[in-house]
């Protein structure tokens, strides 16, 4: 039974379910899930992330973290934790930039957050030198000093979506067409959503907004860990401050396709609501975040200069590769201003390098 078989004979027997609950089953279904399936990342995959663009990304990323682990007095131990850490690739780098300040490689407990067992397999090949473990979710990560990467995480939780009423929310459920054919997007029942109570005031009649309940609950685990016991996070995603409007996507073979076709053989994601992670962090105690474009990060943190050294003494196709990795990651038209980094840090710490004012 493929997974539309499976959708579309739950629908008939529970009626339509919401989009979270559809990215769930077509990103996470255990037999038929995009995770569970495909090779997602990399150019023979479907989407190429900033780590396969260029190390540069990856190496001033562990840097960053590393100099926020000294601003903090080198705290032993520590936990270093990837979310969703695809191939390893972005991993590898930070470990291979970092190798040579004093203690730090000593001091890690090296943790990944990953639920695919397939990328799993591929994280361990990468990664095997510095003995990762595995663990199922951000709450369990230890209570200690924790200094954390998520790129392209966020993008990828769950998401429901509710269309304004004149002072209520209808949430969007994907349901089937008359003749069950096909899947389809439609409406509930008007109803309050305390949730999005603060909504009302920026929103109109027929404004569609997206709301991702489980990304509150992993910036939480997060946040709670470094008000308690110190370290950083950097968020790396695309997205803005405010969620307003259609933001659901998806990607097969480098190109955009319907979200409702295909279910579990495309890449489903959203825009990131990067105002509801910061509330979150600061309801666990992290009083501090900070929210840069990543080509201005990227340029603070010296990739220009970085670039440049990569390239001494290189010609023709070489060059070019480095020449294009750098705009890519840094350009306004590019990945520089669409992708953001959101830092969390505590109250008594400096920003991450590259998020200062």
């Amino acid at each position: 039974m493929s997974l539309m078989d499976t959708l579309r004979r739950r629908i008939h027997l529970d009626g339509p379910m919401s989009v979270a609950e559809y990215m769930s089953e077509c990103l996470l279904h255990p037999e038929h899930g995009y995770y569970t399936t495909a090779t997602a990342i990399g150019a023979e995959g479907d989407f190429i992330t900033a780590p396969e663009v260029s190390q540069m990304f990856g190496e001033l990323l562990g840097l960053a973290l590393v100099q926020a682990w000294l601003d903090q007095g080198s705290p032993t131990p520590f936990t270093l934790a990837e979310l969703g850490p695809g191939r390893g690739t972005l991993m590898a780098d930070m470990l291979r930039a970092t190798r040579a300040v004093p203690g730090f490689h000593d001091a890690m407990d090296l943790t990944l957050i990953e639920a695919s067992p397939r990328l799993r397999n591929l994280q361990e090949i990468a990664l095997a030198p510095y003995a990762p473990r595995w663990l199922p979710s951000v709450e369990d990560l230890p209570q200690q000093p924790l200094f954390l990467v998520a790129n392209e995480f966020f993008d990828a939780l769950p998401i429901r979506q509710f269309q304004r009423d004149e002072t209520q929310w209808r949430e969007r459920r994907v349901g089937l067409t008359d003749d069950a054919s096909a899947l389809a997007l439609g409406l509930g029942a008007a109803a309050p959503q305390p949730a999005l109570a603060h909504r009302i005031e920026d929103t109109k009649h027929g404004d569609l907004v997206e709301h991702c309940e489980i990304a509150a609950v992993v910036t939480e685990a997060i946040a709670q860990r470094i008000a308690d016991h110190g370290g950083a996070a950097l968020v790396v995603d695309y997205g803005d401050w405010r969620s307003l409007g259609d933001t659901l996507q998806a990607l097969r073979a480098h190109a955009p396709t319907d979200p409702l076709q295909n279910p579990g053989q495309a890449d489903l994601t959203a825009h990131v609501d990067f105002e509801a992670i910061c509330n979150a962090a600061r309801i666990s105690g992290c009083a501090h975040t900070r929210l840069t474009p990543q080509g201005v990060f990227l340029e603070r943190l010296g990739i220009t200069e970085r670039a440049r050294a990569l390239a001494s003494g290189l010609e023709g196709a070489p060059l070019d590769q480095i020449v294009s990795a750098h705009r890519r990651l840094t350009h306004p038209e590019e990945m520089g201003n669409l992708f953001k980094v959101l830092g969390l840090y505590p109250t008594q710490s400096p920003p991450p390098a590259g998020l200062e004012k």
